[in-house]
């Protein structure tokens, strides 16, 4: 594992993170976030959101960003990994996490339901994909 991979996966995931998480605040999603350890703060929904941008970031970093070296492969990229998150994180893990069951939202009307998840997803690995390509070349060129 490459620690230059590991940073602007990092940066990367925080980057698409903040901005992503400012959609969640403005959307009332924060408290639920916070809920996957016990507290319906937005605060804190906030910070749990951005540790997992940056982990996602990180995973990103390691298994796929190092692939793309264009700005536009490494988007298409990032565009599919906002998806991929999109039905692993809301759809399936965070249902599971707090207790609502494995595939309670794998369905038509819980998807069309998150639709603006989908949305925020998507945004958060398009700024992820851009801003890794981004620290990875200033990381290279010095």
């Amino acid at each position: 594992m490459k620690k230059d991979s590991v940073i602007a996966g990092i940066l990367g995931g925080l980057a698409g993170g903040v901005i992503f998480g400012i959609l969640m605040g403005m959307m009332g999603m924060l408290p639920m976030v916070a809920k996957l350890i016990g507290s319906t703060s937005a605060i804190i929904g906030f910070i749990v959101h951005l540790g997992n941008a940056a982990i996602i970031g990180i995973i990103y970093g390691v298994l796929i960003g190092g692939r793309y070296t264009k700005l536009g492969s490494s988007l298409a990229a990032g565009f599919g990994y906002g998806v991929f998150w999109w039905f692993l994180g809301p759809l399936t893990l965070m249902p599971l996490f707090l207790g609502m069951g494995l595939g309670v939202n794998w369905n038509m009307g819980a998807m069309q339901a998150m639709l603006p998840s989908l949305w925020g997803h998507i945004l958060y690995g398009l700024v992820l994909a851009a801003t890794y390509l981004k620290v990875k070349h200033i990381v290279k060129t010095g």
